[in-house]
């Protein structure tokens, strides 16, 4: 292609370029939009499923370590029963009212731990519970998303394997008209298509108008412009302005040029 695309050096030739150039920039554009918020879309989701996996793994680490807790209190408490059943032992042995005191003692306390672990392993199950709830509703969650993942994943996969190769190229040809285009010419051809919503920096004249503008063109100037002689502008919108003809005839070149790509 680089052998086909001649450095514009005549006034008509640099109109030729530039449309040209608009025309394949359009069409990268056109493809970027058939993608749309896709990519971004998908980025949130991987964003989302990773957060909510996370979560999840937290918690679910976190119930096993209320769990290690219960089991914890559970061997307490069977040490506070042993300790109970020996000092009942050692009651029947004792020789005054002192030592059968003290040994009641000894039992009311390891009564009340009892007591306080049971209530601790009480609060434990709560949690283990509530933290169950939880998992439970992200998981679900969780689930939603990765479908959903896949779902935009498959869709983006499928605008990417029709119009991956198609993209590639044209950025190249892309490139290639460029390097025709002088300096000049080719900053403000990238100037105006940053400055306007529509990315149109080179339009044709249609009925009278600029394309996508609805105020005239005086009809002296038109012809001025249909001489291309002189690179003229729109003093409304500040695109670059070329005859319908010479558009048409770039169109039908860039057009078969383009299926030649794909």
């Amino acid at each position: 292609m680089a052998n086909k695309v001649q450095k514009a050096e005549t006034v008509e030739e640099k109109l030729r370029a530039l449309y040209d150039l608009q025309l394949i920039d359009s069409r990268i554009d056109e493809i970027k939009n058939m993608r749309g918020e896709l990519p971004l879309e998908v980025e949130d989701l991987k964003d989302e499923v990773a957060g909510l996996t996370k979560r999840v793994e937290k918690m679910s680490a976190e119930v096993q370590e209320v769990e290690d807790q219960i089991k914890s209190k559970k061997n307490e408490i069977e040490t506070f029963k042993a300790a109970i059943k020996r000092y009942n032992e050692q009651q029947k042995d004792v020789r005054n009212n002192r030592e059968f005191n003290s040994l009641t003692k000894e039992i009311e306390f390891q009564t009340l731990e009892i007591e306080l672990a049971e209530k601790h392993i009480k609060e434990f199950r709560a949690n283990i519970e509530h933290k169950n709830a939880v998992i439970e509703q992200t998981a679900e969650k969780l689930e939603s998303k990765v479908e959903h993942l896949k779902h935009k994943e498959s869709e983006l996969n499928g605008i990417l394997a029709e119009t991956e190769r198609e993209e590639s190229a044209l950025i190249d040809l892309s490139k290639e008209f460029e390097q025709v285009i002088e300096e000049r010419l080719l900053t403000a051809y990238k100037r105006i298509r940053d400055g306007v919503n529509n990315r149109l920096a080179v339009v044709s004249i249609e009925r009278g108008a600029s394309a996508g503008s609805f105020f005239t063109i005086p009809p002296q100037v038109q012809v001025e412009i249909a001489t291309r002689k002189k690179i003229m502008t729109d003093e409304h919108s500040g695109r670059i302005l070329v005859d319908s003809a010479l558009a048409q005839e770039e169109k039908e070149k860039i057009d078969e040029i383009i299926n030649n790509l794909k």
